[in-house]
């Protein structure tokens, strides 16, 4: 992910790639950035080495990381963006504590098609969750094998969404084997399949008595969750503090 940030970012007038930063023990460290990441040599090369002066920092690392950028991000005053999933709840406590003092964009996806489709999530929850006979909610994602987490952060997030939509108490079912007995209300089901180089894709299937939705929403490539971030990154700049996600970077609030 970081390097179609930097590919897609030097390919767009808006941004100027400053610095590319990683553990010291990256065997790529040294290496120009821009060759890595399939262009032209950018003379960034990945280092452990914070720059002094930024206008938005992008994060798209692992959940070990997060902690240290964001402490980094908060001591030198940088607009930071937070695109990496899996985070704790404690981490997630941290970010909220850290926007009193910087301004931050999470979203468990920054791709702008997924977030326009947690929206349109939400619309059909708040119609149909009183339609007679129930209505059924079932969430079906698909990775490639390499992920580590299961269900995935935006599975989860479009989980939320619709649980804040139905009324009552509301029950998080991940998978189902044996007697199971029969469905509950207000229950959400979620699936995780892990295929091949699948970058992400996420079925919201909505099951009524006699008829059905499904909201499918899929990348075919990273560069949409790349481009995601980088529209955050400029949306954050002149933002007073404070933690924001993709609904306010595209005006869905």
């Amino acid at each position: 992910m970081g390097r179609r940030v930097v590919a897609l970012a030097a390919d767009d007038a808006n941004f100027q790639l400053i610095a590319a930063i990683d553990h010291q023990s990256n065997p790529l460290i040294g290496q120009d950035v821009g060759l890595l990441a399939g262009i032209a040599a950018t003379d960034v090369s990945p280092c452990s080495d914070w720059p002094e002066a930024a206008e938005a920092v992008i994060d798209f690392s692992l959940p070990t990381a997060v902690d240290a950028c964001v402490q980094e991000a908060v001591q030198r005053n940088f607009p930071l963006v937070v695109a990496t999933t899996g985070l704790t709840d404690s981490q997630k406590e941290s970010l909220e504590e850290a926007a009193k003092s910087i301004p931050i964009c999470w979203a468990p996806s920054m791709s702008m098609a997924v977030n326009l489709t947690m929206k349109l999530t939400q619309q059909i929850t708040e119609t149909l969750k009183d339609v007679t006979g129930g209505l059924d909610v079932e969430i079906i994602e698909r990775h490639h094998r390499f992920k580590a987490d299961a269900p995935s952060g935006t599975a989860l997030r479009f989980g939320e969404l619709i649980a804040e939509k139905m009324d009552g108490d509301v029950s998080h079912v991940q998978g189902r084997e044996g007697e199971t007995g029969e469905r509950t209300r207000n229950e959400i089901g979620y699936h995780a399949v892990r295929v091949g180089d699948n970058p992400g894709e996420h079925t919201i299937v909505f099951g009524m008595m006699g008829e059905r939705i499904e909201l499918n929403v899929a990348a075919s490539n990273r560069d949409c969750y790349a481009s995601g971030a980088l529209a955050a990154a400029l949306w954050l700049q002149g933002k007073p503090n404070g933690l924001y996600n993709m609904f306010d970077v595209l005006g869905l609030s």
